[in-house]
């Protein structure tokens, strides 16, 4: 069988790409190795200038204009006239998205596993029946995620990596918080996110600095001083990539975190994934699409990569977190200055 435009993954990136070709009128077929579009491990926090303009806002479980951040120094609650930040169910978001890329016309096959990718085909195995079947394409979008296999197939390694690990606790808290100590995260930071039943607590850093385990005791060990007994909970954990080393290779492409376009200064990846879709759809559908909108996501990627290179030593990390969160405070950096949105 030959697609037009083949698509890995059905995660924010992948969809986004496959209603965007179908309203273009062009013919694609997203795979997806899980049974259910959805569920990954994540904070669920979206940037609402990244959500209004992409998600609708009834999608939002909870917003929030008020972000209280919390350094060894400073105790700073940064206050916005409209929401900065918005929690999402990755499981909604990924049902409502790919709602929408089949309205529009795309095709979706869930539980099938890709093997193998040649100069124009690829080969994959039905996880259900456990058939085998060769597909060819015209173009191929690589969207699935850190680890991808169309990352791999292109030669390009990810060396830089952050590691986030999450708990998904039931009950309620009404603060959305950031904690940033050097000690504890390195240069990371741990979160509380409020969602409607429940609330995400976790943590972020980048791999190089921080090895997992290292970060996992850290974290329960400083939820427990938030009140918050992590030990009897189900930690779900997830690498993320940000080593960017491009996205249009001719006939293939990276989106989202396939493509390293997460921020390793935050973790922040849905907007990437969801906002590259889209333009490599577009660039798909018409070659002399402008990179523009590419091009401004990546300036802001690398923006935030060069902020991790610079807090990578203890010392410059808690200074400059020091620095940042002064400036939030006396209004002199603005919080949207940390989002990946363009």
């Amino acid at each position: 069988m030959h697609i037009h435009t083949l698509i890995i993954g059905a995660g924010p990136g992948g969809l986004a790409c496959a209603r965007t070709l179908a309203k273009l009128g062009i013919e694609s077929l997203v795979l997806e190795r899980k049974q259910v579009v959805g569920p990954k491990v994540c904070a669920g926090g979206i940037t609402w200038s990244g959500l209004i303009s992409r998600v609708p806002e009834n999608l939002a479980e909870r917003s929030f204009p008020e972000q209280y951040i919390r350094t060894p120094l400073q105790n700073v609650c940064i206050r916005e006239p409209s929401p900065i930040i918005a929690t999402v169910n990755r499981k909604r978001l990924g049902q409502f998205m790919a709602k929408k890329a089949l309205t529009a016309g795309a095709k979706l096959r869930t539980g099938v596993m890709v093997r193998k990718i040649t100069s124009n085909s690829i080969f994959l195995q039905d996880k259900i029946n456990d058939t085998k079947e060769e597909l060819s394409f015209d173009y191929l979008v690589g969207a699935d995620g850190s680890s991808s296999l169309v990352r791999r197939h292109l030669g390009l390694t990810s060396k830089r990596l952050g590691i986030g690990i999450n708990y998904q606790v039931p009950g309620h808290v009404d603060k959305m918080e950031w904690h940033l100590n050097n000690a504890m995260f390195g240069n990371g930071y741990a979160w509380i996110f409020p969602h409607s039943k429940t609330f995400s607590i976790g943590a972020y850093a980048v791999r190089e600095n921080m090895a997992a385990g290292n970060l996992k005791n850290n974290l329960i060990r400083w939820a427990a001083t938030q009140g918050h007994n992590l030990q009897d909970q189900k930690a779900r954990a997830e690498y993320i990539n940000y080593d960017f080393q491009g996205w249009n290779f001719g006939n293939r492409f990276l989106v989202g975190d396939a493509a390293g376009l997460a921020s390793g200064l935050t973790g922040e990846g849905i907007y990437p994934a969801i906002l590259s879709g889209e333009q490599v759809a577009r660039t798909i559908a018409d070659k002399n699409h402008s990179p523009a909108v590419m091009d401004s996501l990546i300036r802001n990627h690398a923006r935030h990569s060069r902020m991790v290179k610079l807090s990578k030593k203890g010392f410059l990390n808690s200074i400059l977190a020091e620095l940042v969160t002064l400036g939030l405070r006396s209004g002199m950096i603005k919080f949207k200055k940390l989002e990946m949105a363009v």
